[in-house]
């Protein structure tokens, strides 16, 4: 299994910490694990030109210097892990920007038929709260790129990782590590992302998005018979 971490940040703090935890429970002998760190390995902006969605998402301003690397690696991934402490109630701005280059991905645009099969595991972790609005900053990019199968965790953890709290996240990454199929072969999706692609489908058939977006979606055959998770 190929791994990927993405790491909202450069602190290699308690989210991070945790996410290395699930990790270590997670990876066998033989598996890769590959991390990311932000802003380091994506520092820039997206510009919100719209050529990615617009014409072609190798155009866009940052795909040879950031963004061919970064997406081969997505890509070639079998499991997703995102680590983001929680900043003002949300991920920290790195992290959107982030995700703001992947807005072609978004199942009404051009959605990777890969995404399909993948899991991803989001961990956030707060001094007080607002580790609901973190998550799901990160799992609404998840589920529209089609991600077959979202799992999450949030923790606040005013002090750092201290006795108390440790046996607590123990449990949690040992339950995270338990939900995850070992053979990404079997990873199928999630009832929700069937729903939505049927949904995006239809739209696609009826009115589509753009010419790239439905040339795409029928060159793919999806507006006919076949699905990306078969």
């Amino acid at each position: 299994m190929n791994i990927l971490m993405i790491n909202g940040t450069m602190r290699k703090g308690s989210t991070y910490t945790i996410g290395k935890m699930f990790i270590e429970k997670t990876a066998t002998e033989g598996d890769t694990v590959k991390e990311l760190f932000l802003p380091r390995d994506m520092p820039e902006f997206c510009r919100g030109c719209a050529v990615c969605i617009c014409q072609d998402e190798k155009k866009c301003p940052d795909y040879l210097i950031y963004m061919r690397r970064i997406t081969e690696m997505i890509d070639e991934a079998d499991l997703l892990v995102f680590t983001a402490p929680v900043i003002v109630y949300h991920v920290p701005g790195q992290l959107k920007a982030f995700l703001d280059h992947y807005g072609y991905r978004w199942m009404v645009h051009r959605p990777e038929a890969s995404m399909f099969r993948k899991q991803a595991v989001c961990i956030t972790t707060a001094a007080g709260s607002g580790m609901k609005k973190a998550l799901r900053d990160m799992t609404d990019s998840l589920r529209y790129w089609g991600v077959a199968r979202i799992y999450t965790y949030g923790i606040a953890l005013g002090a750092g990782i201290d006795d108390s709290s440790r046996e607590k996240i123990e449990t949690a990454v040992n339950n995270l590590a338990l939900k995850i199929e070992h053979d990404a072969a079997k990873v199928t999706p999630a009832l929700r992302a069937k729903v939505l692609f049927h949904i995006m489908r239809i739209m696609q058939k009826k009115i589509g998005t753009t010419e790239v977006d439905k040339k795409y979606w029928e060159e793919k055959g999806w507006l006919g018979r076949v699905r990306p998770w078969k």
